[in-house]
């Protein structure tokens, strides 16, 4: 069976959520290969492993980290060289798309971003157009690599024993033209990060800028906050988490809307959520046409009573 590489995001030393799903995804197409940009230490090559991985192929280059994207690009281009793979698949982050870009390039073959699945036959399903409409393709030459979004598929569990190996690579001089001078981790706080989140907890103008309780309700779900556009211009939430066209894409497994009419600009990054569940006091707001679930009503008394009833149910 062909082999599939996958690229292995670690987060605090830990392989990431959307990095098993990717491996749950190259497992239709053939026998999952994760490549990993640093040390893959015990835990990461066991976490891989449970999840199908049967080679793990660790690359340490110090210009990986101390340069932008190309020296990954040029890294995963060698690896592919070597392993023929029936396909890459890389998360749909902002440096996994450019990541992504590059490599196409480099080995002359078709690009698909921003995949929601994935079938057996190698053909993606997107959500284009802001939204507006879902579309299947393939890559008919080369190797196809494919970036997918996190949430597109629940991680399973799929037991292998794979051996740690180290891959030398070579980066050009070309690919260190562009130094990281300096570099300051994100705040932590303590929730998911919004774009990979299986729950998002959004707020939007009915809030009135209150989101105490958008944040307690994501909190006791194990979410993450979100906010509409409306509602970071008003400086009500900081920009880092606004979703939309002009904000953050998110595809969770729970999306819930709290005081967001739903006009496009909003919905064109929330709108592949498995299920949505809107709370709004107006009856005739576009966000009711996608929701799985509308409550009609005032936010600041659905939301305390949705929050008092968890609070009974994990007792």
């Amino acid at each position: 069976m062909s082999e599939v590489l996958i690229v292995a995001e670690q987060v605090d030393s830990h392989v990431s959520r959307p990095a098993l799903e990717l491996l749950t995804l190259a497992r239709r197409l053939g026998d999952p290969v994760a490549v990993v940009f640093g040390e893959a230490d015990e835990t990461v090559a066991k976490a891989l492993a449970e999840y199908g991985a049967i080679r793990v192929l660790s690359v340490s280059d110090p210009a990986l980290n101390d340069y932008l994207v190309t020296p990954k690009a040029e890294a995963l281009a060698q690896i592919a060289e070597t392993v023929r793979p029936a396909a890459i698949l890389i998360t749909s982050t902002p440096e996994g798309k450019e990541i992504a870009g590059r490599l196409a390039v480099k080995l002359e073959s078709g690009l698909i971003t921003d995949a929601t699945d994935l079938a057996a036959d190698g053909t993606t399903t997107q959500s284009v157009f802001a939204g507006n409409w879902t579309v299947t393709a393939a890559v008919p030459r080369g190797v196809p690599v494919i970036t997918v979004k996190p949430n597109a598929v629940t991680p399973e569990v799929a037991p292998a024993e794979p051996a740690v190996e180290q891959v030398e690579v070579t980066v050009s001089d070309t690919a260190k033209s562009a130094r990281i001078v300096n570099s300051e981790p994100k705040q932590s706080s303590g929730r998911p990060e919004l774009t990979e989140a299986g729950v998002v907890v959004a707020g939007g103008r009915g809030t009135g800028g209150e989101f105490a309780a958008i944040e307690e309700l994501a909190d006791l779900l194990g979410g993450a906050v979100g906010a509409s556009r409306a509602a970071v211009d008003a400086g009500w939430y900081p920009y880092a988490y606004q979703i939309g066209q002009t904000g953050k894409t998110v595809s969770p497994q729970l999306y819930i809307a709290a005081g967001i009419s739903g006009a496009i600009q909003h919905r064109a990054g929330m709108q592949t959520s498995k299920a949505i569940v809107a709370v709004n006091k107006d009856s005739e707001a576009p966000i009711f046409a996608l929701a799985d679930l509308g409550i009609v009503g005032d936010l600041n008394k659905v939301l305390p009573a949705v929050i008092e009833k968890i609070k009974q149910r994990k007792g």
